[in-house]
């Protein structure tokens, strides 16, 4: 009669398999597959964590949901820092397709360029691009902060519906278009201005409040009077602004 052999159960890798050095965790992509790095940042997880050689891989950090500092040395691919809650992650390069979508909590700085979508749907926390970002940022975002250093794309903020967007450079055409809530500020010029998006009043609330956004990315040096806001004429939707988290 032939043995059968019962199948092993998948691996899950831990924490002290990756390197401690100077009390922060050290994950090299160069010789540890994804799964293992997102496995672990998924697990019993604390402190500092490094991930070197990202080399463009895709869907970096994602998922993580713990109280974590995480620095990623290189360029991410799609989808990095998805779904992010409490971590704080800094991807030191650039970032594609939809870093920081959906996330919920926490703070994802990228310190290059991000392309496009990104954060989109995201729900909370902090989104600081250093560099440009590319179309679509902010895509129906839906109460995340985003601080952008540099210009953004075409049709940024669409359908984004709560939170705020701070643009230090330039905007590209169809800003805010079908906008519902978000508030958005930018210190450049905006090539054309999407449906249902218009310029609006700076009173001393938003004042005080695009400047709280510029010190928690770095930028505390800026004036907020630089900046014009932008935001929905309220035309498009049929539903009452006074009642918006009822929906």
């Amino acid at each position: 009669m032939d043995t059968v052999t019962a199948p092993q159960p998948t691996r899950t890798p831990t924490v002290p398999e990756a390197q401690t050095m100077n009390s922060a965790h050290h994950f090299d992509l160069a010789t540890t597959t994804l799964r293992e790095v997102n496995s672990a940042l998924h697990g019993d997880i604390s402190g500092e964590v490094v991930v070197d050689n990202p080399a463009g891989a895709h869907s970096v950090a994602a998922g993580v949901n713990a109280p974590v500092k995480i620095t990623v040395n290189g360029h991410v691919g799609y989808y990095a820092a998805g779904m992010n809650q409490q971590a704080e992650i800094t991807i030191d390069g650039n970032a594609g397709t939809g870093v920081a979508e959906n996330m919920m909590s926490g703070t994802v700085v990228v310190k290059g360029n991000a392309s496009q979508s990104a954060g989109a749907t995201a729900h909370g926390g902090l989104l600081v691009i250093e560099g440009d970002a590319a179309a679509r940022c902010g895509i129906s975002m839906k109460g995340v902060d985003i601080v952008v250093g540099g210009s953004v794309g075409h049709n940024s903020a669409f359908m984004a519906q709560a939170g705020r967007m701070v643009i230090r450079g330039d905007a590209g055409a169809g800003l805010g278009d079908s906008i519902y809530e978000t508030r958005l500020y930018v210190r450049g010029d905006v090539a054309s201005l999407g449906a249902d998006c218009i310029v609006k009043p700076m009173r001393a609330e938003h004042l005080d409040e695009l400047a709280g956004l510029l010190k928690a990315a770095g930028y505390k040096d800026d004036d907020p009077a630089d900046y014009t806001r932008y935001g929905s004429a309220r035309q498009l939707y049929h539903f009452h602004s006074d009642n918006t988290s009822a929906y």
